[in-house]
């Protein structure tokens, strides 16, 4: 996969225990597959949801287009998200259980020119986990400087 746009959701692995990750397809609108191509995408708030046996993206900002004349799209809507239908029950009874959640991890545009959305079956930190990472992130920065000296 040669990414050219890659938007990141970067609090998700310091929020979330990463366990598996997929790659699906959105379902978007004309005016939001240029937005995405100029950058203008943002995963902090979104989270993934069923909805009957579909799987929605919902909370992810996409910012009008700017050359969009009445036909742009609504910044916040609901969005579709395209997987196989293996992939969608083994989510969804993995979500049924408790404390598991679907999270996107990030959002890039294939070489075929779709935009594609890498989501991941995650499981909530825990305070003292968050500041084990921290700690550990901070290790390795003062390792990496000593290293250059």
């Amino acid at each position: 996969m040669a990414e050219d746009l890659y938007i990141k959701n970067k609090k998700a692995y310091f929020e979330y225990h990463v366990l598996d990750e997929y790659v699906a397809g959105i379902k978007l609108l004309g005016t939001e597959i240029k937005s995405i191509r100029d950058g203008k995408a943002n995963l902090n708030d979104a989270f993934c949801t069923f909805i009957d046996s579909q799987l929605y993206i919902r909370n992810l900002h996409i910012a009008e287009y700017s050359h969009g004349s009445f036909y742009n799209h609504e910044a916040k809507r609901d969005r579709v998200l395209l997987l196989n239908k293996k992939e969608l029950k083994k989510l969804k009874t993995r979500t049924e259980e408790k404390g598991f959640t679907i999270i996107p991890l990030a959002i890039f545009v294939s070489d075929r020119g779709f935009a594609k959305l890498k989501i991941a079956l995650a499981q909530g930190k825990k305070t003292f986990d968050k500041r084990e990472t921290m700690k550990e992130r901070d290790t390795k920065v003062e390792m990496d400087r000593a290293m250059k000296r």
